[in-house]
């Protein structure tokens, strides 16, 4: 059975991604969550600009 990832509440960012910087705590983290995206390029990306993204990274683009 796979292993859900986990991702942090607040950043939606997954936790083993190697971009992620660091996680607060007091944000969370949950391993439900649906669809991911992958941001190679912020500054170029309308869904990046959309979800409020500035940073190259995996996301999940919903989480509950």
């Amino acid at each position: 059975m796979a292993v859900k990832r986990e991702v942090c509440k607040k950043t939606k960012k997954f936790l083993d991604d190697p971009n992620f910087k660091e996680h607060k705590v007091s944000a969370g983290t949950s391993t439900n969550w649906q669809g991911r995206i992958y941001v190679v390029n912020p500054e170029k990306s309308e869904i990046a600009k959309i979800m409020g993204l500035e940073e190259q990274g995996e996301y999940a683009i919903k989480v509950r």
